[in-house]
């Protein structure tokens, strides 16, 4: 049963100028806009996210 959506943002940015992003079902990973919260949901597998965030983190 996937867990219910935790969302939280970077502790870099401000609660309404960044996306959110809900890590904790282990099945999949969900982004949202935090200006636009009902406009739809990013989600992908946690593999990939954690390939997307290390690539972020390199650049």
């Amino acid at each position: 049963m996937p867990e219910k959506p935790n969302w939280h943002t970077s502790t870099y940015t401000t609660q309404d100028s960044c996306v959110e992003v809900a890590d904790n079902d282990p099945d999949v990973v969900m982004v949202r806009d935090t200006k636009d919260r009902g406009n739809g949901i990013i989600c992908s597998p946690p593999s990939v996210w954690t390939t997307f965030v290390s690539y972020v983190k390199q650049q």
